[in-house]
């Protein structure tokens, strides 16, 4: 019987034990035994699926990855112990010397850092192109030796949105590996294996947890690309806990209601909050004033748990909109059931320079919220009183 992804992700489950228990238990162990030597053998030859060693694979592991893939359509993934290793592995994996890697110009702080500061130690060059690139800028920035097209959408924090279906033709065209953060939209807003996508990558320590409990990291896509990251990863260690797979597997059953909470949130405050007196412009990709409007209809059911504004008092206003807020806290994470405001110019994206963060639209007034579930309400009245004082 063919089942919904969403069901799938809710009746995955690891093998029951002899308990016969309901929910999957916790399997912490570092090893695995087996009934004789050649058992053994087998498994280290890679001849059968056993467990060896859980810095290899883990029963948590594995249910947690099966869950990712049917959500996103995947053949195969892996998963790591946090959203940044799940990045560069999937960088180190399946790039060498001599490659080259182009990358939409607006991406999370730590992806900036790790493209820009250590690829080229180990040969590998990139370039960064604009995220409203049109499809022949983006063909023109294509090199004979570029191997990956990486990026982000809706991006981090600026919300744009790439045109999925676009990058999946151009990758295609030039056998280009199309390697995808979907974190902030989830696989529940939008699954880009449709659009062409070879590899997809989550911090699943934001929605797919969705309580600011753990870190953790996944990335799925084509067999034969997963089997080469896996490989690498297996090697230099990046392994996700035990315990973190098995909150995060169990995380995933409500993903889909959570997303429906926190996005209807998100959209109230944007219709709400658009217009304001004390905000110079807002983001949000379903609204119809989002210049990708129309490709965030194309390819997102909806339009995601995050809201961006501009204060018109710049830095000055920031700081007091931040320390005004009575409710909603302030932290580095976001997609906590919790709602959460930061300033990316002073904490996410610190370590670009001021010119590369006003390239991809990170101004010194920029707030964003990560909205979360509490009442619509009492997340618009905390905004609304603490734009008082800006």
């Amino acid at each position: 019987m063919q089942q919904d992804k969403i069901t799938q992700a809710i009746r995955i489950q690891t093998e029951r034990t002899n308990e016969m228990e309901h929910s999957t238990p916790l399997f912490l162990t570092s090893s695995f035994c087996y009934d004789d030597a050649e058992a053994m053998r087998a498994a280290f030859a890679d001849e059968t699926n056993d467990n060896i060693y859980s810095r290899f694979s883990n029963p948590n592991v594995q249910e947690l990855i099966d869950k990712v893939c049917a959500l996103e359509g995947a053949e195969a993934g892996y998963a790591t112990a946090s959203g940044m290793s799940a990045v560069f592995g999937s960088f180190m994996a399946l790039l060498k010397q001599g490659d080259h890697l182009l990358a939409c110009n607006s991406i999370f702080g730590s992806t900036h850092t790790v493209i820009t500061k250590y690829l080229n130690r180990y040969g590998i060059e990139y370039s960064y192109i604009s995220t409203n690139a049109s499809a022949n800028e983006w063909e023109a920035a294509i090199k004979p030796n570029t191997k990956m097209i990486y990026v982000e959408t809706p991006t981090n924090p600026g919300l744009d949105i790439l045109d999925l279906s676009m990058l999946g033709s151009l990758a295609k065209k030039h056998q280009i590996i199309l390697n995808v953060d979907n974190c902030f939209a989830t696989p529940i807003i939008q699954q880009p294996i449709d659009f062409g996508a070879d590899l997809v990558i989550h911090s699943a320590t934001k929605w797919m947890d969705g309580q600011g409990r753990v870190l953790g990291g996944v990335i799925v896509g084509r067999k034969d690309l997963i089997k080469e990251i896996y490989a690498f990863c297996r090697s230099t260690g990046p392994a996700l806990s035990p315990f973190n797979a098995w909150v995060l597997s169990k995380s995933l059953e409500t993903l889909e209601v959570r997303m429906e909470r926190h996005c209807a949130n998100a959209l109230f405050l944007a219709n709400t909050l658009e217009g304001h007196a004390k905000i110079a412009s807002l983001r949000y990709p379903f609204l119809p004033s989002h210049p990708q409007y129309a490709i965030a209809q194309q390819q997102m059911q909806n339009g995601g748990a995050i809201v961006c504004f501009e204060l018109k008092g710049g830095l000055n206003s920031g700081r007091k909109f931040l320390d005004a807020l009575q409710m909603l806290s302030l932290t580095a994470n976001l997609g906590d059931t919790r709602s959460i405001a930061s300033h990316p110019a002073s904490t996410t994206h610190a370590k670009l320079s001021d010119a590369e963060r006003l390239a991809v639209g990170i101004t010194p007034g920029l707030i964003r919220i990560s909205v979360g579930l509490e009442h619509k309400e009492d997340i618009l009245a905390d905004i609304e009183q603490a734009l008082q004082y800006c």
